[in-house]
């Protein structure tokens, strides 16, 4: 199996232009069938409907949730469809087999005053706070995935606009708004610590590390989590948290659905309907103000 999956990554790398994380994601996915089907001896072409229910129930023993295992199927039957097209196999051994059912819960979000707290907290007599600061407020502002906003270049703001270009999932370009308190402290920081922190070196990256370097993820989970200790917020901070209480306080204000999910980059409306319990509490809230007999 191991040539077929090298030649589906190559496949989905180069032809659907999925984003690096992604593609992370199924190489992963498709590792643990490989291993499921050497430790049995089975052949990938023997590989039948029960061979793929039995994998999934391996993976329920192993601990994983029903939402990674139903990502697991997605991965493993695009894999069987790509071979089916490729003529390499007659049928999809996945095709009749159905997603688990997965529970959504609410994503955890940031209170207006813990957001305050947090933003709050950078030291802005240092290069380093400046840019955290920066940082944390572009996050809040326009709701990006981390590896967005880690990926940001020079070219992708327009500052005299008030917005910025963002390439999210699957090399797509959206247009996201910036606040005032983000522009201002983006102006700061390009104007004064980043010059410094690349100490003469030219790069197109718009956030940099001490050695004027582009951040990584795992560098910025470490900023974040420090700032959270700092705030005294209770809630663990994942990058991913800010991102979500963009979201909320967007809709909690008024925003529609549609507006938001074009900001979060989502392809899909469903995606963005995990939010959809603020708008259930919003209308409750105008039929208690405006209906004469709640």
């Amino acid at each position: 199996m191991q040539s077929e999956r090298l030649r589906y990554i190559n496949y989905i790398k180069l032809e659907k232009g999925l984003a690096d994380n992604t593609i992370v994601s199924y190489g992963s996915d498709l590792r643990k069938l490989q291993t499921h089907l050497e430790k049995r001896g089975i052949p990938l072409k023997e590989t039948s409907h029960q061979v793929i229910l039995d994998f999934l129930e391996s993976l329920y023993t192993e601990g994983l949730d029903s939402r990674s295992i139903a990502r697991v199927l997605v991965s493993v039957r695009d894999f069987f469809q790509f071979l089916v097209f490729e003529n390499l196999l007659l049928e999809n051994p996945c095709q009749k087999i159905e997603s688990p059912k997965v529970w959504k819960s609410l994503p955890k979000v940031l209170s207006l005053e813990e957001v305050d707290l947090l933003l709050a907290r950078p030291d802005t007599e240092k290069d380093l706070g400046i840019r955290d600061k920066a940082m944390l407020e572009v996050l809040y502002a326009t709701g990006l995935r981390v590896s967005e906003l880690i990926s940001l270049t020079l070219e992708h703001l327009s500052l005299e606009m008030g917005y910025l270009n963002c390439v999210g999932k699957g090399s797509k370009v959206r247009v996201v708004p910036l606040g005032r308190s983000a522009l201002q402290s983006l102006e700061v920081y390009l104007k004064s610590a980043r010059t410094r922190l690349l100490r003469n070196r030219v790069s197109s990256v718009v956030f940099v590390n001490r050695k004027g370097e582009k951040l990584t993820r795992q560098g910025f989970w470490k900023i974040i989590r420090g700032y959270g200790r700092k705030a005294g917020i209770r809630i663990e901070l994942k990058p991913h948290l800010l991102r979500h209480s963009f979201a909320t306080h967007l809709l909690q204000r008024g925003a529609d659905l549609r507006s938001v999910q074009m900001m979060l980059g989502h392809a899909d409306i469903s995606t963005t309907q995990i939010y959809t319990h603020i708008l259930t509490e919003r209308l409750k809230d105008i039929y208690r103000q405006h209906h004469p007999r709640a």
